[in-house]
């Protein structure tokens, strides 16, 4: 891709994510998440494979009815109230149309079943941006119309996403399907605590992105897409190989890794509020995703390759890809656990 376009898009992509973020009027909240729509299904339709265009026509289709969603939702609420403000959302209808809505733009269940096979026609550069960045503008609006919508539809996305972020990810090979139901997953964290704690939603967020990050930018430096092929890592990068395993572990919440952090602070939150059935269900979740985090874990380090080659060892290739941002990100993903104290300082 020519990089003034590149540049121009991926601007316009942070433009309309500081756009949502920074107001408090809805026509120009829903005026960033177009913006950020608009900026990434180029990006997306770079390959002109018939895989690519079909991923990406189901997102924009996904995305246009979420958006009219919403303008609908906020018409309603203006009607009613008078006014367009995102703090004066006082309309039940409004306030449940606007929860489905902002569920389908993140993928939570039961709106989720664009992001796994989205998340498969795209490459790993595209789908990091889409598994991250893409999140940030319908959290923001999550987090500001929480207290008014209603408690037990939040709970219920949360639990339902959880759920079916382990469960639809165990029958995988496909890495990226696997990381969208994983990504869906976490996105039911978020969610089920935002109306206690959003400081929590925020943190587990931020390490969210951090894990996901790193387990893209790994997957692309190993140049795997399918399970099958992390056979080869350890001969390709053993170090590499280690650290992917535990990044993986670190997705599932596994202590001593930074995965374990939101996750316990987030079902202290739940058995504070005094929902301990919920917590039980959401850790029960977490158990099940954690099997197809361990099944991955098994492919890099526990088995090799049965195939013979006749080309050079993959070890001995040169790589032109820059490891330092995956290098801040692994470090990050892993070690952040003893930071707990001053991380929720920071952020409460």
């Amino acid at each position: 891709m020519n990089p003034y376009v590149l540049t121009a898009l991926l601007s316009s992509l942070g433009l309309g994510t500081t756009l949502t973020f920074a107001s408090s009027h809805w026509l120009l909240a829903w005026m960033g998440l177009e913006i950020n729509t608009l900026a990434i299904t180029p990006l997306m339709a770079q390959h002109h494979h018939p895989r690519a265009v079909e991923a990406t026509t189901k997102y924009f289709l996904t995305q246009a009815t979420a958006a009219a969603m919403i303008l609908f939702a906020s018409t309603t609420n203006a009607w009613v109230t008078g006014e367009w403000s995102i703090n004066n959302l006082s309309t039940p209808i409004a306030s449940t149309m606007f929860a489905a809505a902002l569920a389908l733009k993140i993928g939570l269940a039961p709106m989720h079943f664009w992001m796994p096979e989205v998340l498969q026609g795209l490459d790993l550069t595209t789908g990091l941006i889409m598994s991250t960045w893409q999140k940030l503008a319908p959290l923001a609006l999550i987090v500001q119309v929480a207290q008014a919508v209603d408690p037990l539809l939040l709970t219920t996305l949360g639990v339902m996403s959880t759920l079916v972020g382990g469960w639809g990810g165990l029958n995988q090979t496909q890495l990226r399907k696997i990381l969208a139901y994983s990504s869906i997953a976490h996105m039911g964290w978020m969610v089920v605590v935002i109306q206690y704690a959003p400081h929590l939603t925020m943190f587990a967020l931020g390490t969210y992105i951090i894990m996901t990050s790193t387990a893209f930018l790994t997957l692309k430096m190993l140049l795997a897409t399918k399970v099958s092929t992390l056979a080869t890592a350890w001969s390709k990068n053993p170090v590499l190989a280690s650290t992917a395993a535990l990044v993986m572990l670190s997705l599932g919440g596994l202590p001593p890794l930074t995965g374990f952090i939101p996750k316990w602070m987030i079902l202290e939150e739940l058995t504070k509020q005094d929902l301990p059935i919920i917590a039980t269900i959401m850790a029960l979740a977490a158990l099940v995703s954690l099997y197809f985090y361990l099944r991955m874990c098994y492919a890099m380090t526990l088995t090799i390759s049965p195939n013979t080659t006749t080309s050079t060892a993959p070890w001995r290739t040169y790589t032109t890809q820059t490891s330092l941002l995956l290098t801040i990100f692994t470090v990050a993903a892993l070690g952040l656990l003893p930071m707990t104290p001053t991380i929720l300082v920071l952020t409460t």
